[in-house]
């Protein structure tokens, strides 16, 4: 569905897109050869929620399977209530539309969906987050998450070529204990994971809270990356957090770095890569009397930028592709740019260098030939 579409059936409210970033309909990309370049370029995407992408179609056809009635007529009555002004009221939409997922093939679906869409849009290589927490605590085995992902994995790899890797989020507003017996539960499928990450509700869930588990994680092999939403209580200090003291090797949105040249200065040192979303993180209102593009702002102070969709299904159906278009417009990115974020996210990748370098010239050659 066109986001404007979805904006005038929802044409109600004024609180749809009140999320910083979210400013309602942006106007088509103004030069079409642009556009082409960005849907033909070979791209990657870290910041990308599988749960997110449950397009509402799906919601209906696991329901159907798994004997659950949904309270909406129809497909337009669900994407109707997607209805949010900040991160609470979003998340609560979100984990609520993830019941759905009960078995196996219901990963597998929902994983091999989200892939088949990726390569149409031209990305070969993605590392997706899912959230185990909400789904142990309805009695769903983590077997079958990491087993129905995986198999996904695997057959969209060889019937689509497009590769990916999968990092487990702890939910940062359920409690501690609750994260390391996700990941006391995970361990024994850690060839199936590249690392952990940390998502869901800042306020109140300081990075630190999760130090032990980033230890363990990383005592098995896996790499760590943290949520630090912008505009949120405190940001600064956490950003300082997983920076300085927890040692995160990516960081997820993270805007509000550009408030301090400090951070602005340890992350460059440190050559930090950023995963950012801009239809949902895209700038910084609530601290700022003007706002400020976070995507314009990080490039101008020389921060490695990634870009991705992060939750597309609760987004107007946007993938990487359509948001890469319109921060053309919105953070006035100039092709060289683009190819540069391209570039970031290639070597932002939990991979080998042999393999960062192969896709890198696939990236390369493709910039030649345009």
């Amino acid at each position: 569905m066109d986001r404007r579409d979805f904006i005038r059936g929802l044409a109600a409210t004024t609180a749809i897109f009140a999320l910083p970033g979210r400013g309602g309909a942006v106007a088509p990309v103004s030069d079409p050869a642009l556009a082409a370049f960005i849907r033909g370029m070979p791209k990657s995407e870290y910041h990308v929620h599988l749960e997110g992408t449950l397009e509402a179609e799906m919601k209906f056809a696991l329901a159907k399977r798994n004997g659950m009635n949904l309270p909406f007529a129809d497909v337009a009555a669900m994407k109707a209530s997607y209805i949010y002004h900040d991160l609470p009221s979003f998340l609560a939409i979100y984990y609520d539309g993830m019941k759905v997922l009960q078995k196996e093939p219901d990963f597998y679906d929902l994983a091999y969906a989200y892939l088949a869409k990726a390569a149409s849009q031209n990305v070969i290589y993605a590392e997706m987050f899912f959230d185990p927490q909400e789904h142990l605590k309805r009695g769903v085995a983590m077997a079958d998450m990491i087993g129905g992902i995986t198999r996904a994995r695997g057959d969209a790899e060889a019937k689509l070529g497009i590769r990916s890797q999968l990092i487990l989020c702890f939910v940062r507003d359920h409690s501690a204990q609750s994260a390391m017996a996700a990941l006391d539960a995970a361990l024994p499928f850690k060839a199936d994971l590249v690392g952990v990450g940390l998502d869901s509700d800042e306020a109140g869930n300081p990075p630190e809270k999760f130090r032990e588990h980033f230890a363990k994680a990383r005592a098995n092999g896996l790499k760590v990356t943290a949520h630090c939403d912008v505009d949120q209580t405190d940001t600064l200090r956490n950003i300082r957090t997983v920076l300085t003291d927890l040692k995160v090797d990516r960081i997820d949105h993270g805007g509000n770095i550009v408030q301090s040249p400090e951070l602005v200065a340890i992350a460059k040192a440190r050559g930090i890569y950023f995963t950012v979303c801009p239809t949902f993180s895209g700038t910084l209102r609530r601290t700022e009397k003007v706002p400020v593009d976070v995507v314009r702002a990080m490039m101008d102070a020389g921060l490695k930028v990634t870009i991705s969709s992060d939750d597309p299904a609760y987004m107007g159906s946007e993938y990487v592709d359509d948001v890469l278009i319109r921060a053309v417009e919105r953070s006035q990115l100039t092709r060289a740019e683009l190819i540069a974020i391209a570039r970031n996210g290639f070597e932002a990748a939990w991979l080998p260098e042999t393999d960062q370098s192969a896709m890198l010239a696939r990236l390369d050659a493709y910039v030649k030939a345009a």
